[in-house]
C-alpha cells in the first residue's frame, strides 16, 4: 500500500487515495485474514505523501464515538496539510461489528437516526468553538475539538451510499461529496438524480457535492477501467475511484494512469 500511494502522489492523473474501514478483509474469501485498521494505515499514509488528498472510503460511524472522530478527522487534517477528505457511512458489516461487541443500531431506523446525529457532532465539533448537542444517542456539553483542522469550515464529507430515505437526504445537506458504491451507469443515475432532487428540495445548491464511484481494475487490461470512466463521464460523474486488484504494485497504477489519461485532458 506504502509503495502505491507514493507512487499516486507522483502521478499527476491521480487526484485521492482511499482505503476502507473494516476490521475484517471484505474484498476476499477469508474473512479472517489480515486487515490493517482504517485510520491509523490514514494517518500513516498521509505522512508518507504530500500531493494527494487522502480519506477513508468510508469511516463506520458505530465503530467511533462521533466526537473521538472529529479529534482524529481534525489531526489528520494537520499531517496532511490540509488533504483530508472525511468520509463518512452508517455501517453494514453485521459479521464484524458481532464479533467485537458493537451495535449497529438495533434496527435500521435507529441505525440512521445514530448516523444523523453522529454527523451533527462531528460538523460542530470542527466548526464552533464550543459545542452542546443534546440528543438521543450523542450528548457534548461545553465541548471543544482543538485544534481545528486546516480546511475551513471543516475537510469536505463524503457521504457513501445509495438510499432513497435517509442517506441520500444526509448526502444532501452534509455532503461536500456524494461516492456511489459503483453499479451500472443507470443506477448511478438514478441516485444521483434522486440526490439532486432532494437538494432542490431543501434549497441546497447540487453544484457544492463532488459525485464519484467505484470502478473495477483488471490488473491485466487497463481498458476493462478505461471502459467503465468513459461511460461515467459520458454521464457527467465528476471523479472515479478505482479499486485495485490486490497484490497491490505500482506497475499497475502506472499502467492504468496512461491507459485514463486521455479523460483527463
Amino acid at each position: 500500500m506504502l509503495d502505491v500511494w507514493r507512487a499516486a502522489d507522483d502521478i499527476e492523473l491521480y487526484e485521492s487515495g482511499w482505503n476502507f474501514d473494516h476490521f475484517y478483509p471484505i474484498f476476499s474469501d477469508d474473512s479472517h485474514g489480515p486487515c490493517l485498521e482504517g485510520w491509523s494505515t490514514l494517518t500513516a499514509l498521509a505522512q508518507a505523501t504530500s500531493r494527494i488528498r487522502v480519506g477513508v472510503l468510508v469511516t463506520g460511524l458505530p465503530y467511533r464515538h462521533p466526537a473521538v472522530l472529529a479529534n482524529m478527522a481534525a489531526t489528520v487534517d494537520i499531517i496532511s496539510n490540509g488533504r483530508l477528505e472525511l468520509g463518512v457511512g452508517a455501517g453494514w458489516n453485521d459479521e464484524e461489528a458481532s464479533a467485537y461487541g458493537i451495535s449497529l443500531g438495533a434496527t435500521l431506523t435507529e441505525r440512521f437516526d445514530m448516523f444523523d446525529e453522529a454527523l451533527e457532532v462531528i460538523v460542530s465539533l470542527l466548526t464552533n468553538e464550543v459545542s452542546n448537542v443534546s440528543g438521543q444517542h450523542f450528548t457534548l456539553t461545553d465541548a471543544y475539538c482543538e485544534p481545528k483542522p486546516i480546511q475551513r469550515p471543516h475537510p469536505p464529507i463524503c457521504i457513501g451510499g445509495t438510499g432513497p430515505k435517509r442517506t441520500i437526504p444526509a448526502a444532501a445537506r452534509w455532503a461536500q461529496h456524494w461516492n456511489h458504491p459503483g453499479g451500472s451507469v443507470d443506477a448511478w443515475k438514478a441516485s444521483r438524480d434522486l440526490l439532486w432532487t432532494e437538494c432542490e428540495r431543501i434549497g441546497r445548491d447540487r453544484s457544492e457535492i463532488m459525485t464519484s464511484t467505484h470502478l473495477l481494475a483488471d490488473a491485466n487490461d487497463p481498458g476493462v477501467a478505461v471502459a467503465q470512466a468513459e461511460a461515467y463521464a459520458e454521464a457527467g460523474l465528476d471523479m472515479g475511484i478505482v479499486y485495485l486488484p490486490a497484490p497491490h504494485t505500482p506497475a499497475v497504477l502506472e499502467a492504468h494512469a496512461v491507459a485514463l489519461a486521455h479523460l483527463a485532458e
